[in-house]
């Protein structure tokens, strides 16, 4: 694609909670405001505001099978204007995580996708994968299940009203989570739990609770 930056980008370092920074791509940097051929007085067409909007639910749609056959999951797409420009904000991941060789390999593909089906209209934009930070609330099943060994805070709704709890997850699989508290090990189905909320510790995950997703 003209314009377009055809190189890996240099990694970047961690960001604190172990989030990915991921890597970031120009497509159509350099193109400028169109111009009319040579020996014409036309003047470059105006950009409507149709041509300046994007539909997310599309672009998902179109880059969600390459995360996919990377062994990843998408987990949102956000653009955001900049200027001229847009920002193409792409967050994966996976159960053995995000490296930044893993964000380029995939940057690359999903560059190849986007510049086949155009989704970015006819702006310039700048591709940016990354991986979830700490702060990304535990909604799905597979959330929880990639945050054994965490210390988590979450409102449990059930009989008793609603209350919050704070816990280590100990395990996670298809029908619920069980919770280290205060000692005890406590068994909460999802439907009596909200968005789980990751605390920030200041040292290391206990490594008894193992990285199987089962607790062992």
């Amino acid at each position: 694609m003209p314009g377009g930056s055809r190189h890996a980008p240099k990694p970047r370092r961690a960001a604190p909670g172990g989030r990915t920074p991921g890597t970031s791509r120009d497509r159509g940097s350099d193109r400028g405001e169109p111009r009319a051929p040579l020996g014409t007085s036309q003047p470059p067409p105006r950009r409507t505001e149709a041509s300046s909007s994007v539909d997310e639910d599309r672009i998902a749609d179109v880059i969600r099978p390459v995360v996919a056959a990377a062994g990843m999951d998408l987990e949102s797409v956000r653009v955001t204007a900049a200027g001229r420009r847009r920002l193409l904000r792409v967050v994966v991941d996976s159960d053995r995580g995000v490296s930044l060789d893993d964000a380029a390999a995939v940057s690359r593909e999903l560059s190849t996708a986007l510049d086949t089906v155009a989704v970015m209209g006819d702006f310039p934009y700048t591709l940016e994968v990354s991986s979830p930070g700490v702060d990304r609330p535990l909604t799905d099943h597979r959330h929880w299940r990639r945050a054994v060994g965490r210390l988590v805070r979450v409102t449990v709704t059930d009989s008793g009203g609603a209350r919050p709890v704070s816990g280590r997850i100990c395990a996670a699989d298809a029908d619920g989570v069980t919770l280290d508290v205060e000692g005890a090990r406590r068994r909460f189905p999802y439907s009596v739990l909200g968005p789980g909320a990751i605390e920030v510790e200041f040292g290391h995950p206990p490594s008894e609770l193992g990285a199987t997703g089962d607790g062992h």
